[in-house]
């Protein structure tokens, strides 16, 4: 019986863009046992995931399961992180292993130089490259996200307005220069007379407070109150999510939404769009800004100072495209 350890220590985004290799690897090996190393505060994205038999999790340091994972003796390692942490994995643990290119040097010539040489493939084609040895093909089924019962939201909790349907909308983002504007959060919430739910972690508790404070009894804040799998309950019950480029954006497309994704200092030419998204779905982007991208993660100011890549996105716009697809 093959095994096989997957390696991804972060973050949400990019473990749940790892899912179809996950998902595919099982199809083809169905009697195999999969393995996925992750850090401990990913543990809720993947526990429920049925195609997994174990999970090793890690707080600080790899040493704390080193041992455990010498005992597995697998026969395979599939490191989708490439990282020095990875590579003292497969160097310890010395099984065969299948390594997913960053292409590091090519992210660096578009961001330093504007300069793009990147393939046009999905990130998640590219992890489906290192299983290709193995004879597994990609199922095109999408992403995968899985919610255990006990961890949903309780909808009973929401004023009647909202039982009725809502729009998800993700405030979170790691930097500012991929945080969309909270006053033009504020003037899209005030244009439509629609319940928005208000999502993001600890990081964005104030930023939610704020559009809280300027919008009416139509939006609910709900930042930095939610455990992730509540969040992801939260989109998965919305009529559609309105999002920065963000884990949680993924976690949309897992769950099939219709999604409005803003792009500023980051661009689609990084291969981390939605994978496979419903097909209202549309990205947002201000094009020609000889500035973009400034950063491959984001940064915690604009370069330039005037942050047109998400002030020139245009309100009304926004307004549109939620209008024709929020169910009448």
């Amino acid at each position: 019986m093959k095994k096989f350890l997957i390696i991804r220590f972060s973050s949400i985004g990019d473990i749940v863009l790892t899912t179809p290799v996950i998902r595919c690897l099982r199809k083809k090996f169905p009697d195999a046992e999969i393995h996925f190393l992750t850090k401990h505060k990913n543990a809720s994205i993947l526990k429920a995931n049925p195609y997994l038999d174990k999970l090793y999790l890690i707080e600080k340091s790899i040493s704390e399961v080193l041992e455990e994972l010498k005992k597995e003796a697998y026969h395979h390692i599939i490191d989708l992180q490439n990282n020095f942490r990875s590579f003292k994995i497969k160097f310890f643990l010395r099984s065969p292993s299948r390594t997913f290119d960053k292409l590091n040097l090519l992210e660096w010539l578009l961001v330093s130089f504007k300069i793009n040489k990147l393939p046009k493939d999905h990130i998640v084609d590219r992890y489906m490259k290192t299983i290709h040895p193995f004879h597994v093909k990609n199922d095109l089924k999408g992403l995968d996200y899985f919610i255990p019962e006990d961890e949903e939201y309780d909808f009973s909790r929401l004023p009647d307005f909202f039982k009725n349907g809502y729009v998800a909308f993700v405030l979170s983002g790691t930097y500012f220069t991929k945080r969309f504007p909270e006053h033009k959060i504020i003037a899209v919430c005030n244009q439509l007379n629609l319940p928005f739910i208000l999502l993001g972690g600890k990081s964005e508790i104030q930023i939610g407070i704020k559009v809280k404070r300027h919008t009416g009894s139509n939006v609910i804040n709900l930042c930095g109150s939610l455990t992730i799998n509540q969040s992801a309950s939260i989109i998965k019950n919305a009529e559609m999510v309105i999002t920065n480029d963000t884990g949680m954006m993924h976690v949309a497309s897992a769950l099939r939404k219709k999604i409005l994704s803003f792009w500023g200092s980051t661009v689609p030419e990084f291969g981390m769009t939605p994978y496979l998204p419903h097909p209202a779905s549309k990205m947002l982007q201000v094009k020609g800004l000889d500035c973009r991208p400034c950063s491959k993660l984001g940064s915690k100011r604009c370069p330039m100072g005037h942050f047109y890549c998400m002030n020139k996105i245009k309100i009304n716009e926004i307004a549109q495209w939620i209008t024709h697809n929020y169910p009448a």
